[in-house]
Parts: structure tokens; sequence; C-alpha cells
């Protein structure tokens, strides 16, 4: 489930879904597709996506590598951009002592995108909210 902000919902749709540990104690996932939905329209590989777990929720811990501080510039001519057939997946694990049963995690993903057709560049953002079960 996705709400979009201002300006981005028109162009790209972004879902999130969780991604279970395959073995007690394995690495746990967000999956994030953003999807663009006009075909000239593109997700920026550099910077990359980002999520940030909505604070003081007990469910799970962010374990995604620290952000870059290099910031290229955004051309829209240049840009490299992610394949919108394939997930972005952020690392998470179980918080200490979650709690058991259904929950729903709040997060925030911020992305770039850009036009090549109309010549900009822009940032986007958008809250989901992420089902789960807490085994």
């Amino acid at each position: 489930m996705s709400l979009l902000g201002p300006g981005a919902a028109e162009h790209v749709s972004v879902t999130a879904s969780f991604k279970a540990p395959s073995r007690p104690g394995g690495p746990a996932a967000i999956a994030v597709s953003l999807l663009p939905l006009d075909p000239d329209v593109h997700v920026n590989e550099e910077p990359a996506p980002r999520l940030k777990l909505e604070a003081g929720q007990r469910v799970l811990v962010d374990r995604q590598p620290p952000a870059s501080t290099r910031l290229s510039a955004f051309d829209p001519e240049t840009a490299r951009s992610l394949d919108p057939k394939q997930p972005v997946s952020f690392p998470v694990a179980w918080a200490p002592g979650a709690p058991k049963g259904l929950q729903v995690v709040k997060a925030a993903v911020t992305y770039f995108y850009c036009s090549k057709r109309e010549g900009w560049c822009r940032k986007g953002t958008a809250d989901v909210e992420v089902p789960l079960t807490v085994p």
C-alpha cells in the first residue's frame, strides 16, 4: 500500500512489501517497486532510493548501509535509471521485543526521477504502509 506525496503521484507509482527471512535470524527486507507512470519518466539509480522507517515503531530496525554523501548533478540526459521491473530491496531486521502477530510498519521512501523529454529531474517521496507478521 502506498500514499504518495504531492507531485510524485502523477509520475511514479510506489508500492512496498515485506520479504520475510527464509530462516530464523536470516536477512529480511522491504521491497519497494518504483514504477514510472509515463514511459518518458525514469527513476534514477543515483542518488539511490532510501527508506526511512517511522520513528517510534517497535517492529523493524533499519539495516541499510549509510547513504552516500557524494551527490552528482541531476541531468536527464545522462542519469542512469533503475529497472522498473526489479524492486529496490532495503535490508531490515526484527526489533528486539517486536510484538508478535500481524503488524503494519509505516515508512517513507525517497527517490529521484527524471523526464528526458521535458528536461527535468525531481525528488519524489512516498509514504508506505507494509503489513507483516512477526513470528
